[in-house]
């Protein structure tokens, strides 16, 4: 009814569409649903990253160091471990495939392994600091890309091969895809984002995210063509044309943004940090943004997930000690589980 009213605003008082707006921000009332253990990692302390939902699959993929969980999406009950990383970060399965894809930073690979075994079958070799990964639907490729390496690996899934590793002249962050032939990249430390052309497998353009700094999470609206990247330094987040790499808006956020999500049913934007705080906002229309709600979770649940099917929220952190004196905070050993909040 909202993305209704809204698409007839100029057609509609003021005071309805306000009205509809008010209504729609009330709706946004997220509660934690389940706390899932997850345990210590062997030998890998509790260093985590990526969360990845295949909505489709039921199932939910939590990094963990030397290990990535497997939890039922509607259960919380973990399903398996894939073992045997030195140092893992993101996860992708291409929708329907057979086959899954873990970054391995540390050892330089992206590992395969069999979605319904849960088992690695193969190693790729990629490059230093390999973390976000991504499928793009329309090359029917597989996009790593890698931290130190300022490179993204670009790998044929049937063959399991890198076809190509493109220069990104920076240290690449979260990446996305608009299915159309593009697939799009925070690169952290030149406050930029980047389009690949994921056909030619050349970079297309490079746009500057200013007022935003230091940018991480990165997610889309499609059907308009926008992008929402998250910066640190300074605390933003930013709606972009998708097509112009024009900065359309910026609102504050809180410090350690690192996961971005947009849900086209609702029309709403989802930005975790590691402040233990996930902001949502709704996207009024193609140039404006506003705050809807803030979600209060835990301190260093910064990394996020979304159920499309059931609008669930998956986020991964441990219990911190206290700040020390220069303000760190540490996780404790055995204390990682898995956030599920609903509406």
């Amino acid at each position: 009814m909202i993305q209704k009213l809204l698409c007839a605003a100029g057609r509609i008082p003021l005071f309805v569409l306000s009205f509809a707006l008010v209504a729609n921000a009330q709706s946004v009332n997220y509660h934690l649903l389940k706390q899932v253990p997850l345990g210590a990692a062997p030998g890998g302390g509790e260093y985590f990253d990526y969360v990845f939902a295949d909505s489709d699959a039921r199932r939910v993929y939590v990094s963990h160091g030397t290990e990535v969980k497997v939890v039922d999406a509607d259960t919380g009950k973990v399903v398996g471990t894939i073992s045997g990383f030195k140092k893992c970060h993101g996860i992708a399965v291409p929708q329907g495939s057979e086959k899954g894809f873990i970054t391995d930073g540390e050892a330089g690979e992206v590992f395969v392994f069999d979605v319904k075994a849960l088992k690695i079958t193969s190693e790729i070799k990629t490059a230093d600091d390999s973390d976000s990964i991504i499928y793009d639907p329309a090359s029917k490729h597989i996009f790593a890309f890698n931290g130190d390496a300022h490179s993204s690996s670009v790998i044929d899934p049937a063959t399991a091969t890198v076809v190509k590793t493109i220069d990104v002249g920076g240290g690449p962050e979260f990446a996305t895809a608009d299915g159309r032939g593009t697939v799009f990249n925070n690169i952290e430390d030149k406050n930029e984002l980047l389009a690949i052309d994921s056909q030619t497998l050349t970079i297309r353009a490079r746009w500057p995210v200013a007022p935003a700094g230091g940018p991480t999470a990165l997610a889309m609206d499609r059907e308009h063509r926008r992008l929402f990247s998250a910066g640190r330094k300074p605390q933003m987040l930013v709606m972009i044309d998708a097509d112009s790499g024009k900065v359309l808006q910026s609102v504050p956020i809180s410090a350690g943004a690192d996961a971005a999500a947009f849900e086209d049913a609702t029309g709403l934007v989802f930005v975790s940090t590691r402040e233990g705080v996930v902001h949502i906002f709704h996207e009024d229309s193609p140039n404006q943004l506003s705050p809807v709600a803030t979600l209060k979770t835990e301190f260093g649940a910064k990394t996020m997930a979304l159920d499309r099917k059931t609008h669930n929220l998956y986020l991964s952190t441990a219990e911190f000690t206290e700040p020390a004196s220069n303000g760190r905070r540490s996780p404790k050993p055995g204390t990682f589980h898995l956030l599920i909040y609903s509406r």
